[in-house]
């Protein structure tokens, strides 16, 4: 059996801080917390989300997560955060930087979820609102890129709210929990938030 070797400060990734939230990189002590919040909002997130794999919430399905998060970090291709409560350091969701792309685009995807019981608290607001400047300002990002369901209300209003503009509309963009999907596209560019 393969482990995963203790991490090194590089591995750490980014902390961002604001008052009601702080993200950081997923690590294995994590699992626990991660893997009781996803199994209380499975019903919650499924419509969503890909399809779960059958040993989605193992320890060694998380590890191989961990083990991908930090070589996407290491590479500067991802980032992935799990968010905490300021109030109670509890996890609360995760949200990911995926798809950097340099050179000429300087662009990255967001992606999140929210665990169940912490929908509609503001958590994932604050969560975007302090990862923007850190895509534009540390990442030294161009482009922002989200996309969400037209039928998920709260990914329009959370995506509407942080400043992201609506660009259009992706026929069957991505394969939501077994088919194939419609999605809202929508982005932020770095003079969106220096006005």
């Amino acid at each position: 059996m393969a482990l995963l070797r203790a991490a090194s400060p590089s591995d750490l990734g980014p902390v961002i801080e604001s008052a009601n939230v702080t993200l950081r990189t997923p690590q294995m002590s994590d699992y626990p917390a991660w893997a009781e919040l996803r199994a209380q909002s499975r019903e919650f997130l499924t419509p969503w989300e890909p399809l779960w794999a059958t040993d989605e919430l193992s320890r060694a399905s998380f590890r191989r997560r961990v083990r991908h998060y930090l070589r996407d970090l290491r590479e500067d291709v991802g980032y992935a955060l799990f968010i905490f409560a300021a109030s109670t350091g509890g996890l609360v969701g995760g949200l990911t930087l995926c798809n950097v792309r340099r050179g000429v685009t300087q662009s990255c995807t967001l992606g999140y979820w929210v665990g169940a019981k912490y929908a509609k608290q503001g958590y994932m607001t604050a969560a975007v609102g302090a990862v923007i400047p850190f895509v534009f300002d540390s990442l030294e990002l161009h482009r922002l890129e989200a996309a969400c369901l037209p039928t998920n209300a709260a990914s329009v209003k959370l995506l509407e709210k942080t400043g992201f503009k609506r660009e259009g509309l992706a026929r069957r963009y991505l394969r939501i929990n077994g088919v194939w999907q419609d999605h809202l596209l929508y982005a932020l560019i770095d003079a969106d938030t220096r006005r």
